[in-house]
């Protein structure tokens, strides 16, 4: 019997058809196109559309005002790509993790939390990571493949089939890096924010980057009005790659460098997470570097008690030093929160989400 964390998996693991496409993987022009190359009118894709993200079918069959004919043609050449619940765990606060089959023997990890503007879910965009940030449990884990935009947009359709209720936000902030997969977050966010499609409105996503600094100036040149989210984490160099290797390839000093030219072409504020270390990042030094590091930036920082992960060495800031660093920020005109802890009983919390193979 095949286990994942003690979950035993008795059902046979559904697999990817290669010849077939998987039709969440299209904007609705796209899927216009697609119908004209079946011979057929391009109007039935809006239905096609309301079908998938307004009546979350699971079936082409399901789609009872498209002709017995047309769905055959559906079924020959697409697949829906039905996430498959392979574990399901609630927190003692209502966070709810999911562990989703994608179908090509790996899964993934989404994460459902409620807030009282409404219920946010935490997608992954890359079935493993690249990263090697030393604080995040994806660390160590080899990366296997991104995800397409059909399989991210997967994620809030099997979670809103699942609780029986719509989702108002989305971040990008699961496993992987979303600027490594660039184009098909940029296309999953289309998908999500159309408005005869899932209407998820742009300022309600938000995307988080450990500083890929060429997306930054991509991402400022896009049309949306999403939140940008940066994992700063430290304020010098020689801290940041010792948590964040991706600093030595794009050092802080050109990171801060793409922030401020993305402010200056959006006028949108910047959200820096700052994840607190205990005798790593934390002290009073730390909070005047970040000040230092952000003035004159319209930002947010969003502080962020570091969370246990398996052969982790950061430990947890104390609760006095988290308000010490957010109360020093907030006197010195940078905006700072602190994030609540959702989910970390379940492992559901920042950075202990990782990817899993149903080999193993």
């Amino acid at each position: 019997m095949k286990k994942i964390n003690n979950y035993d998996i008795t059902k046979k693991i559904g697999r990817k058809n290669k010849k077939m496409k998987n039709i969440k993987n299209y904007t609705l022009e796209e899927l216009k196109q697609e119908l004209i190359s079946l011979g057929e009118k391009p109007y039935r894709a809006e239905q096609i559309f309301t079908w998938l993200y307004k009546e979350k079918v699971k079936s082409i069959d399901d789609m009872t005002n498209l002709s017995l004919e047309l769905r055959e043609k559906l079924k020959q050449n697409y697949t829906m790509c039905n996430y498959e619940i392979l574990k399901k765990q609630e927190s003692n606060d209502g966070t709810i993790k999911y562990l989703f089959d994608v179908l090509d023997g790996n899964a993934i990890e989404t994460v459902l939390m409620q807030y009282h503007h409404g219920k946010t879910i935490c997608v992954s965009s890359q079935i493993g990571c690249k990263m090697g940030c030393k604080f995040c449990a994806s660390t160590g884990i080899a990366f296997v493949r991104s995800l397409t935009s059909g399989e991210i947009v997967e994620q809030l359709i099997a979670v809103e089939q699942d609780i029986g209720d719509t989702i108002s936000n989305i971040v990008f902030m699961g496993i992987g890096e979303p600027f490594d997969n660039y184009e098909n977050v940029m296309h999953a966010i289309k998908i999500l924010n159309h408005p005869k499609g899932l209407n998820i409105g742009a300022r309600h996503i938000s995307v988080s980057t450990s500083g890929v600094v060429p997306r930054i100036y991509d991402f400022a040149n896009e049309p949306f009005q999403c939140t940008l989210s940066i994992s700063l984490h430290a304020t010098n160099n020689e801290k940041r790659s010792q948590m964040m290797p991706v600093n030595n390839a794009y050092p802080i000093e050109e990171l801060i460098k793409a922030c401020k030219h993305y402010i200056a072409k959006t006028n949108k504020r910047i959200s820096f997470e700052y994840a607190l270390a205990k005798d790593n990042n934390d002290n009073l030094e730390d909070a005047k570097a970040l000040v230092y590091l952000l003035k004159g930036m319209i930002c947010h920082v969003n502080l962020i008690p570091i969370n246990k992960i398996e052969n982790g060495k950061f430990v947890k800031s104390s609760n006095k030093n988290i308000i010490k660093f957010r109360d020093y920020l907030n006197d010195h005109g940078i905006v700072a929160t602190i994030r609540r802890e959702l989910g970390s009983d379940i492992d559901a919390a920042c950075g202990q989400l990782r990817r899993k193979n149903l080999k193993t």
